[in-house]
């Protein structure tokens, strides 16, 4: 018997957009190749802002992909590409902020073993058998934003606690609860997947050599090229 799959949902898409564009930049920059390290330059000038704030960035963030219908996949309505374009932009330019100066992946794909969820990322910025209650509540404050916009300049707060102690973070994942966000109901979703990321994070066993588990392979000395 043929299984035939079930076609992709404009979540599962957006995500993976996010996370091949990051991908591109991301291994161009830590190559120092000029044309990643100014588009990365471009981009962060956008995080936690409105996409129509910067035109210039519209032919960064590219939605092109989202207008290709696939065989047996309906065509994106306008309030559904709306939402994915204003996804993407908030989620690339985020990563951008993120990855400014760093000589590490701060786009990590997520995995069980290796959480890289919103929620895991910021239980990384805590002791290991405690609680930081102001850096927990800026999760909080970012969970209760009112619309995109002031969810986005919360999650820029969050970005740079994140970047000053190289925490990664999935922006393909994100990326796609973006998109959910401003759905009906989209809310509560995120704010559940963020909670239960947050408690699915474990400190990492320590290592013979005493490196930690998320160590980058790739990593590179840290760079002043594109510092504001």
């Amino acid at each position: 018997m043929t299984t035939v799959s079930a076609p992709p949902t404009v979540r599962s898409r957006v995500a993976g957009l996010a996370a091949t564009q990051i991908t591109g930049w991301q291994e161009g920059y830590l190559k120092d190749h000029p044309r990643d390290v100014a588009a990365l330059a471009r981009l962060r000038r956008g995080a936690g802002r409105e996409p129509s704030v910067l035109p210039d960035l519209w032919t960064l963030v590219d939605t092109g992909p989202l207008h290709i219908r696939p065989e047996g996949v309906r065509p994106l309505g306008e309030a559904e590409l709306v939402r994915a374009e204003n996804a993407l932009h908030a989620a690339l330019t985020l990563w951008a902020l993120h990855q400014q100066s760093r000589g590490a992946r701060m786009h990590r794909p997520h995995t069980p073993q290796r959480p890289a969820g919103l929620g895991a990322a910021v239980r990384r910025l805590m002791p290991p058998n405690d609680i930081d209650e102001p850096v927990r509540k800026r999760l909080v404050r970012a969970g209760a934003a009112a619309d995109l916009t002031s969810l986005s300049q919360r999650l820029r707060d969050l970005v740079v606690l994140l970047r000053r102690q190289d925490v990664p973070l999935d922006y393909g994942l994100l990326a796609g609860q973006l998109y959910t966000w401003q759905a009906p109901g989209g809310g509560d979703t995120v704010r559940r997947e963020w909670g239960r990321s947050f408690h699915s994070w474990r400190p990492p066993a320590e290592q013979a050599s005493g490196a930690s588990a998320d160590t980058d392979p790739a990593r590179t000395p840290d760079s002043d090229k594109d510092a504001p």
